[in-house]
């Protein structure tokens, strides 16, 4: 081949470049997207795999979340928005009772979804609702009671030396026993050697005894469970707190070291 043979192939190969590069950007190939993805197409929520190439070789979501990020690919409106399921949610149940049975407290009611959201479908409302209300409960009354305390050892079932013996004994009642946890205890408290064990968290067993029983045979203020109650300490001034009852027992006495309602 001679020098003018040569100098025509290599004209040829330098139009053919021009032209692919011409062709190419002018007349653009088809993007890839959502479509050419394997099963599934698109995805819900934020998902970092569901993505595929375009022609240049960038990368564009098919996921939910690409519509906030403005990555999705070319055809994700057609192919993924035409499945797409919105929330649907069943009706409100009713509301709960009152958390506090005396006093502030709050109460909610919930719903369950009916249908999920699918494929970019309106996400679900919200599933609870909360507000305020105020506990009125039947137990309040006694909730409002402070218990007045002394130690033990102001034990008042004794024999009185100067009671006549034509005198009317007062009707012995048996004692109870009431377990309370210790919430609360003022500074005061530390005033006195049997006050100062009153500490926070401590279980402290009060005895309410015959002479101290109101006519509904029960000690004012001794306590109610799962609510917190308040307490005074009667010989010490200013010494006060507040515990929570969580059990009782009839007919016994508390062990040594103990207090007693009055």
């Amino acid at each position: 081949m001679g020098a003018r043979g040569w100098s025509s192939v290599r004209l040829g190969f330098v139009i053919c470049g021009y032209l692919a590069f011409f062709c190419g950007e002018m007349l653009p190939g088809a993007e890839a997207g959502c479509r050419e993805r394997q099963n599934p197409n698109c995805c819900t929520g934020r998902n970092n795999e569901c993505f595929e190439y375009t022609r240049r070789k960038t990368v564009c979501y098919c996921d939910t979340y690409c519509q906030k990020t403005r990555d999705c690919c070319e055809d994700y409106q057609l192919v993924c928005q035409i499945s797409a399921i919105d929330c649907v949610v069943g009706s409100w149940g009713p509301w709960s009772s009152c958390t506090s049975p005396c006093g502030v407290g709050s109460t909610e009611r919930s719903r369950q979804v009916s249908v999920p959201p699918r494929n970019g479908g309106t996400p679900c409302p919200d599933l609870k609702q909360r507000r305020g209300c105020f506990g009125n409960n039947a137990i309040c009354s006694s909730a409002k009671e402070v218990a007045k305390i002394l130690p033990d050892s102001f034990k008042r079932n004794f024999k009185d030396p100067w009671r006549r013996p034509h005198m009317l004994m007062k009707e012995e009642k048996a004692s109870y026993c009431v377990y309370l946890r210790l919430k609360q205890a003022s500074a005061a408290c530390k005033l006195k050697l049997w006050s100062a064990q009153l500490v926070r968290e401590r279980l402290v067993c009060a005895e309410c005894q015959s002479d101290a029983m109101s006519k509904s045979d029960r000690c004012g203020g001794d306590g109610l469970e799962s609510t917190r109650t308040f307490w005074a300490a009667a010989s010490v001034p200013g010494c006060h707190g507040s515990w929570v009852r969580e059990s009782s027992s009839k007919g016994c006495h508390c062990p040594p070291y103990s207090v007693l309602f009055v």
